[in-house]
């Protein structure tokens, strides 16, 4: 058969069959006119090569499989030297691999840095700011349920490392206010995030409660914990980037929400909470602040309400 019956045969270019020709990998009969002349042979060497150079193995490194092959092997790795082969094949990728693994944390490392360089936001909500077209989240009713039921027994994972079980905080007042996901520098938010109401804000909500902390505490409020949806590690950097003096509650599975029917959306393949935040005494949840706007002003709001 000619070249280009080959080439369509094994799924590779004239080109390359020539290639593999110059490097005595393939060596075609030739007939008394000079052409070239392939066989079965022939098309099953040249795919053999394809399939070898797609595993990351050189065209020039093949040799040994053809010459198992041509040593009499049913497979072109039966042979001693095909196994050295793969050997050396996979050590090199694995060096390959370290080197691309090493340059990847350095640059995670210079994103994180740049990232990070200007992100710390001090105490003082004034240097917090909000774009002042925010949509403003209506209140659809999800929360009028909540008053006066029984807080569930659900326990979940803080930021300082220990476990909180949400029915046992005693008869004083915890606050919890539950948020939908708290912005890092170094990760994008969900498309359209600004659009969706209620949304923007978890930074500057973070840090209104992290201000008022103490007033909280002195108005009643014996604890103060922040919920989500996102895990712990991720909520541990917030947490020390901003100071906040208070642990995050990770609630991955959003079982708080199926146990109360919490309002929840969803936004870039996630399902989110909606802002609310619940006043629990006792075992029982005695007040409610939905939708909650704007998110900067919330503690704030929640301190008028202790004090009142």
């Amino acid at each position: 058969m000619k070249i280009g019956q080959v080439a369509r045969l094994a799924e590779v270019s004239a080109k390359a069959i020539r290639r593999y020709e110059a490097l005595g990998l393939v060596a075609p009969a030739r007939q008394a006119n000079g052409y070239r002349e392939y066989d079965d042979d022939a098309v099953r060497l040249v795919r053999e090569i394809r399939a070898l150079n797609r595993l990351g193995i050189p065209v020039e490194e093949t040799r040994p499989f053809l010459d198992c092959l041509a040593s009499g092997g049913e497979h072109v790795d039966d042979c001693p030297s095909s196994l050295a082969e793969y050997r050396r094949a996979i050590a090199e990728l694995g060096s390959q691999i370290d080197a691309l693994t090493a340059r990847r944390d350095r640059l995670i490392q210079r994103l994180h840095m740049a990232a990070h360089r200007n992100s710390v936001v001090p105490e003082g909500r004034e240097l917090i700011s909000l774009p002042p077209d925010l949509p403003v989240p209506a209140d659809d009713g999800a929360a009028d349920h909540l008053v006066g039921l029984a807080v569930p027994a659900l326990t979940f994972d803080g930021t300082d490392g220990g476990v909180v079980d949400l029915a046992g905080l005693g008869s004083g007042r915890t606050i919890v206010y539950l948020y939908p996901l708290t912005g890092r520098p170094d990760v994008d938010l969900p498309d359209g995030w600004d659009s969706i109401p209620g949304a923007r804000g978890c930074t500057a909500e973070a840090c209104g409660f992290r201000d008022h902390h103490a007033e909280l505490q002195i108005a009643g409020a014996e604890r103060v914990f922040g919920l989500s949806s996102q895990s712990t590690g991720y909520q541990r950097e917030v947490v020390e980037r901003l100071g906040l003096p208070f642990v995050m509650l990770s609630d991955p599975g959003l079982r708080l929400a199926e146990a109360l029917s919490l309002p929840t959306f969803e936004a870039g393949g996630q399902r989110l909470y909606r802002r609310l935040t619940l006043v629990l005494r006792g075992g029982v949840i005695e007040h409610v602040f939905y939708p909650v706007f704007p998110p900067d002003q919330h503690a704030e709001q929640v301190l008028a309400w202790l004090r009142g």
